[in-house]
């Protein structure tokens, strides 16, 4: 009768564990790093009026900007010539790289900066969002959806030349990192942040607040018009600390991301780069949702980490030089 009782005690106590564990509640990502647009933005514009930037002889519309099928070009002579799978994509449904990565490959807080990635590195997410081992931890965050409902089905020519493409562009700064305990109240649109008018102010918080430094420009994808972002006070000297290892709750960023974290071989350079992508794919690779062969070598160093530290992290990598 003993040996019973404490068999069922085991067993019982496992089954408790199970049911425990099942019903755990997970991480919540991040609104900040997950911008998604609310319901009642309105998708369609008629504003035929001509735009102009700075330093730049083009003209375009604000319909023409918002036309997904139209990459606004302000600075033709900055770059080589765009590969149509860049500059067009293909109607009716697969969009341009350049519309949301723009023709210098920088990129948003929303997505990828791809200027510089190595081009086997390129190829190989695509295949990763086509497999479905790339996904995003927020399936309403619309531009990794965009990437795992369509973009993948260009054919493996087209996907080599985007690849080539934005390979072969010179990583820039782009994006500023302050360190503060008080930043602009923002709102989400265009799937990131933007500073609330009239202007008002609010505590940081645990939060990265990375916004455009120019919102008019940035809305006219204006590809020489950078971002802020605002990271909390402390958080650059503990992300160095983390990225060196932390004393064992991670490991060592330069081991396989190379000196100054600019990338070491088929291993992507991540200096300089947004520090919400960062937090995102830090997230994404933790919760499983990024799951490629390429990521596996991250799961050990992420498995610790609290969104704390990701910022943190996040926040050091993205102000070393890119």
């Amino acid at each position: 009768m003993r040996r019973y009782h404490q068999s069922s005690i085991c067993v019982v106590f496992c089954a408790f564990i199970v049911i425990a564990l099942a019903e755990s509640p997970r991480p919540v990502p991040p609104y900040w790093a997950y911008c998604v647009n609310p319901d009642s933005m309105a998708a369609q514009v008629t504003d035929n009026r001509p735009r102009h930037v700075p330093n730049s002889d083009a003209v375009f519309t604000v319909a023409q900007v918002h036309d997904l099928f139209i990459v606004p070009d302000w600075h033709p002579a900055s770059h080589p010539s765009m590969p149509g799978v860049v500059l067009h994509g293909r109607k009716p449904d697969l969009f341009p790289c350049g519309y949301c990565h723009l023709p210098n490959g920088m990129g948003r807080p929303e997505n990828a900066s791809l200027a510089g990635l190595p081009a086997s590195y390129i190829i190989r997410q695509m295949a990763d969002f086509k497999s479905g081992a790339r996904k995003c931890s927020d399936p309403r965050f619309k531009p990794v959806s965009n990437m795992t409902d369509r973009e993948w089905k260009f054919s493996d020519q087209e996907i080599a030349a985007a690849a080539k493409y934005f390979s072969e562009l010179e990583r820039k700064p782009w994006i500023r990192v302050i360190e503060t305990s008080t930043v602009p109240k923002t709102h989400v649109a265009g799937w990131m942040l933007v500073a609330d008018a009239p202007a008002a102010t609010e505590p940081i918080g645990q939060r990265i607040i990375e916004t455009p430094e120019d919102l008019e420009r940035t809305e006219l994808r204006d590809d020489t018009s950078g971002f802020i972002a605002y990271v909390p006070e402390g958080s650059i000297k503990k992300g160095k600390f983390l990225v060196a290892g932390g004393d064992g709750k991670t490991q060592p960023c330069a081991k396989c991301h190379g000196p100054g974290l600019r990338g070491s071989g088929n291993v992507p350079p991540i200096s300089g780069r947004s520090p919400s992508y960062i937090v995102r794919q830090l997230f994404d690779i933790q919760s499983g949702a990024r799951n490629g062969v390429l990521t596996q070598p991250m799961r050990a160093p992420v498995a610790k980490l609290s969104v704390d530290d990701m910022i943190a992290i996040a926040a050091f990598v993205s102000s070393l030089r890119p």
